[in-house]
């Protein structure tokens, strides 16, 4: 055909189809279709026509073009031709197709010359084209036709080239023309223009501002920049919805549009595919081959007659029946011992779903108990924070009495030895005082220092205090001159220590007046109580995390408490095991049993012991030598020895905790024989002086120390042995303080005190020089 298609785009709302024109031809070939079609059923016509009228959607709104179905009530577009193009078409050119002869023998020969008739020059002038051709505008492109959804939507419409008819203009019009024109020049004004315009409007004669000749437009001077025409594809036309009904309505539009594309996208129907296949097919877009070929004609073929069998006999057929019964038999007993698996399975199932119903009741039992114990450790870590700074101090308040006690009685004794050595070494020299008076912060003189005197009153206020000491002792003062320990304080220094004691245990009970739950004023309702049930609901889990050691750690709080103030040398009416710890402890430790059976040991093993060694013996190892234990006194040394013996009956011998123990005990000793020999040493390089008769009973009271503080020393190697030199020390006190003092008074006392030294000393220890002089 030589119609060109025409293509467009449809309108937002997508309308049916619009029929295409067709040419007288086409309309023939279409009634013949019909008279075709009425040899067709009803049924398929009336089912034609009810799919067409589904199909039927709102006319198209476009400028041109009509449908098949309006009746006469509009004119139909129809796109115009030229006349070379009609004439072409009805073959009235005489070298078309159609005005050639359809045989030799209808042509007409002629002479084969030339005829230029008018007739013929006019037909020819009539045919020949005016203008050039317009160029070949192929809209097929590779690149456009992969994207043909982008393209039909991105494109409004499409104008339809139409061929502009043009024609040679005759010699008259021509000569019209100019004359126009010569008319026109002359008479038209000298301002007027001087050439003929090609704009198809008049020019307008305002001004065209400042600069007329020039050709740039400006912005408010555009105008028909397509926003009304192409308004209802630019959003020109859309409001903002601002209410809340608008903003409903709006949503509601929106939705419908919505609605529309869904129904358009899948309204697709058998004859607009096969429309579309036709125009890709004509275009080339499509192969030949890729048209369904047209479904061929089935033959009827007769059903095969089957070849005839013999009836089987009974042999065959009872030998089948049992083959199928032994089939039977077996699938049978297959199928009961698959059930009876099944059932089986179905058993162990609800065992072991019953087993992970019971798991799972113990995990959230075990999971909530724990979390209840951890808030419950919790705030006894936080009161331990709170509580523990306050025992510490009041601990070091204690220790710090017990040194200012030892302090004063070691000074007093120290003061007792220098006046015994002054006595029969003579006095050391006095330094050279200055000759200017010290005075004090007011202005007062302060009173120089008498040797002399403060000597004088110390040997009277001892003789008065060993009278004291006589008159309420059985022992004769010969026995008790120099072997008298003299620990005792004065009257109110001993007033003043009871008064520290007692303040010091008000303390000690004012730390816990403040608690009101009694899981925290007694440990064995509280940790007891908790670690107890840890141990006794998940074993396994408290053996593994040292419950044991956890909860000694968290009672040693109670403990340190109950022993603050508690001076294990004097008091000797109180032990270990009289304490309410040691009590509770033992008891936990151990599971309980019948009155008549010893109760067995339980996980944890002996936590009694492990109390001992964490907080026991450091804080007797602090005491010790803070001053408690008296070097020179036999009651302080077996004290200590029974102390001792209770420590490692809990505590193994060879553990670091007893060993530093026995070394606080060796230090006290150690230092005690340091000062004595540093006191001794000034006065042994002064000459003899005079006799006194009061040097004999001092040199005795110096050795009688001095044997004693051996005698303690020797007593303390028998029970711990040769450790840290214990005997050397002892050797050391023999031959640097006992044996220089006896020397100068050989025969006044010195001989019957190294004797008594020496039957004191095991022989691996007594010096040579000793036993020669013996």
């Amino acid at each position: 055909m030589s119609d060109s298609p025409v293509i467009f785009k449809r309108s937002k709302p997508k309308l049916g189809q619009r029929a295409r024109e067709k040419s007288p031809d086409t309309n023939d070939a279409t009634s013949d279709v019909t008279s075709q079609a009425g040899d067709e059923s009803p049924i398929t016509l009336a089912s034609k026509l009810k799919n067409k009228a589904k199909r039927s959607k709102p006319k198209s709104r476009l400028s041109f073009g009509g449908d098949d179905n309006t009746e006469g009530d509009e004119e139909l577009f129809q796109v115009k031709k030229s006349n070379l193009s009609q004439k072409l078409k009805l073959g009235s050119h005489p070298g078309s197709p159609a005005s050639l002869p359809a045989s030799l023998d209808q042509a007409n020969i002629s002479n084969g010359s030339p005829s230029y008739s008018a007739a013929y020059l006019s037909e020819l002038k009539a045919s020949t084209p005016s203008s050039r051709r317009p160029p070949l505008n192929d809209p097929y492109d590779a690149d456009m036709s992969m994207d043909g959804e982008i393209y039909m939507q991105s494109i409004d419409s499409v104008d339809v080239f139409a061929d502009n008819d043009s024609a040679i203009p005759s010699e008259s019009s021509i000569l019209n023309a100019k004359q126009k024109r010569e008319r026109i020049r002359t008479t038209v004004t000298s301002n007027g223009e001087d050439y003929i315009s090609l704009s198809v409007i008049k020019r307008s004669e305002e001004s065209k501002g400042p600069h007329p000749e020039s050709r740039l437009m400006r912005e408010e001077d555009e105008l028909g920049e397509g926003d009304d025409e192409f308004a209802e594809y630019t959003s020109a036309q859309e409001r903002i919805p601002l209410g809340k009904k608008s903003k409903k309505v709006a949503a509601s539009k929106r939705k419908e549009a919505m609605q529309e594309m869904i129904e358009d996208a899948a309204e697709e129907d058998d004859e607009t595919m096969e429309w579309e296949q036709e125009q890709l097919r004509r275009g080339g877009h499509l192969a030949n081959d890729s048209i369904d070929a047209a479904p061929t004609k089935q033959v009827y073929k007769a059903a095969p007659i089957p070849t005839s069998t013999p009836i089987p006999t009974l042999d065959s057929a009872i030998a089948r029946l049992a083959q199928s019964l032994t089939t039977l038999t077996t699938s049978h007993v297959t199928n009961t011992t698959a059930i009876s698996s099944l059932a089986e399975e179905r058993e162990q199932l609800d065992k072991k779903e019953q087993e992970m119903r019971e798991m799972v009741r113990k995990a959230e039992a075990k999971r909530s108990w724990f979390v209840a114990f951890r808030e419950w450790v919790e705030s006894v870590a936080t009161f331990l924070d709170e509580k523990f700074p306050q025992l510490e101090k009041l601990e070091d308040e204690h220790v710090s009495i017990l040194k200012e006690q030892s302090d004063m009685i070691t000074q007093r004794r120290h003061a007792d030895d220098e006046d015994d050595l002054s006595l029969f070494f003579g006095t050391l020299p006095t330094p050279p005082q200055p000759d200017t008076e010290e005075v004090d912060e007011l202005g007062r003189t302060i009173p120089r220092a008498n040797p002399a005197a403060a000597r004088r009153d110390r040997i009277t206020a001892r003789a008065a205090r060993r009278l004291r000491h006589h008159t309420t002792s059985t022992k004769t003062q010969t026995d008790e001159e120099g072997y008298s320990t003299d620990s005792s304080l004065p009257p109110p220094d001993s007033a003043d220590l009871a008064t520290a004691l007692n303040k010091l245990s008000t303390s000690a009970r004012a730390i816990l007046s403040d608690v009101r739950a009694e899981g925290f004023k007694n440990p064995s309702l509280g940790l007891g109580k908790w670690f107890g049930e840890w141990r006794e609901r998940y074993g396994d889990v408290y053996s593994g995390a040292w419950g044991g050691l956890g909860l000694v750690g968290a009672w040693e709080f109670w403990v340190r408490l109950e022993i603050v103030g508690w001076n294990p040398i004097e008091d000797t009416r109180t032990s270990l095991d009289s304490f309410a710890w040691y009590s509770a402890l033992h008891e936990y430790s151990r599971s309980p049993a019948e009155e008549d059976e010893e109760p067995e040991m339980g996980p944890d093993g002996d936590l009694v012991s492990a109390m001992i060694s964490t907080a026991i013996v450091p804080r007797l190892c602090k005491i010790v030598e803070g001053g408690a234990l008296d070097p020179y006194s036999a009651n302080s040394l077996r004290r200590m020895v029974d102390l001792a013996e209770q420590v490692e009956a809990s505590v193994e011998r060879g553990s670091q905790k007893f060993q530093a123990l026995l070394k606080s005990v060796y230090m006290v000793f150690a230092n005690e024989v340091s000062t004595t020999e540093s006191l001794l040493a000034p006065y042994l390089s002064l000459n003899h002086p005079p006799f006194n008769p009061e040097s004999i009973p001092a040199r005795r009271r110096f050795l009688a120390r001095r044997t004693k503080l051996g005698q303690n020393i020797v007593r303390w190697r028998k029970y711990t042995g040769e450790r840290f030199g214990i005997g050397e020390l002892a050797t050391r006190l023999v031959v640097r303080c006992i044996a220089p003092v006896a020397d100068g008074g050989w025969d006044v006392g010195g001989e019957e005190c190294v004797r008594k030294v020496v039957a004191i000393l095991p022989s691996e220890l007594v010096p040579a020089s000793l036993k020669s002089c013996l």
